[in-house]
């Protein structure tokens, strides 16, 4: 018979993420980073071959990339509320988790396998982030997408893909629930 944890339970069902512009700092410390990062580093790896790592954008670093945005969206020739979009996603961030995929070469270990456990490490550390107070939110977007900025201004290789751009800091306000899957609509029960 297993054992239940009903806290755990409840925080999953109920878990919300917070919008990423509803957060301010503070933002965790790096010795209250760590654990989350711990944990969100104990997600499902087939074969152990650790197919993710992590970039801690501090404060220069969020305004560095705001303005590499701003300026990226302009050689594109992007919109100006592209840019400006880019721009909020980092100008205002208390504090940003880089995930990055970083797939390794296996016999064994399927390409999409290795994607799957890099999005897991970002559901695992926006869940901790969340159990633990703070506000999270995940987020990739243009940004995440742009070969030229991902790999010139936070170094990515070139098989090295952003999984999630993760927000962490303090809630200013709990956002209203939204509408949720209707479970009985997608799901097939089979039993022979």
């Amino acid at each position: 018979m297993p054992t239940p944890n009903p806290d755990a339970m409840a925080f999953l069902l109920s878990r919300r993420s917070r919008p990423s512009k509803t957060l301010t700092g503070p933002a965790p410390d790096r010795a209250a980073l760590m654990p989350l990062l711990t944990a969100a580093a104990r997600s499902p790896d087939h074969g152990k071959l650790e197919p993710w790592r992590f970039i801690v954008l501090e404060r220069a670093a969020l305004d560095r990339l705001a303005n590499a945005a701003v300026a990226r969206a302009e050689v594109l020739g992007s919109a100006p509320e592209v840019a400006e979009k880019g721009r909020r996603q980092f100008a205002e961030s208390p504090l940003c988790v880089v995930v990055v995929e970083s797939p390794k070469e296996s016999p064994k270990v399927p390409a999409i396998e290795q994607t799957y456990s890099a999005g897991a490490v970002c559901l695992a550390l926006l869940n901790a982030a969340l159990a633990s107070g703070w506000g999270a939110n995940w987020l990739t977007g243009w940004v995440a997408e742009d070969r030229a900025l991902v790999e010139g201004e936070l170094g990515l290789a070139p098989h090295e893909r952003i999984a999630g751009f993760m927000h962490i800091g303090t809630e200013t306000l709990t956002p209203p629930d939204r509408p949720r899957p209707d479970i009985e609509a997608i799901t097939e029960w089979v039993s022979e």
